[in-house]
């Protein structure tokens, strides 16, 4: 797996390359969103084109990652997961947890204000 950030106005866009899964890829993931919750910065924006694989393991980091931002009074979205990967958010319905976004100019305007 590899991941990259940028920074756009108060968003941090992370960029994520590979699989998300049970082991040292879930284990990189969540100690880097540690770090992104630690830094105390503005929203994050994970985008998810180039991720090809999550796991149930995954998932639960996504949404235990969601659930400290937001008592951080901070956001976190996903931007453009693979059909596969939208598919399984939609069957755990955590599509209606999860801001998703198509557009990366739209999610950055939302999550700044």
């Amino acid at each position: 797996m590899k991941i990259e950030k940028r920074q756009q106005d108060d968003v941090t866009v992370v960029i994520i390359e590979g699989v998300i899964k049970l082991g040292e890829s879930a284990r990189l993931f969540s100690d880097y969103l540690k770090e992104l919750i630690e830094g105390g910065t503005g929203s994050v924006l994970i985008d998810m084109t180039a991720i090809d694989y999550v796991d149930s393991t995954g998932l639960g980091e996504l949404v235990g990652y969601l659930q400290r931002f937001e008592g951080q009074g901070r956001r976190l979205a996903l931007l453009r997961p693979q059909s596969r990967i939208l598919n399984l958010l939609k069957v755990t319905q955590l599509d209606k947890v999860f801001q998703i976004f198509t557009d990366d100019r739209k999610a950055i305007e939302t999550l700044k204000g």
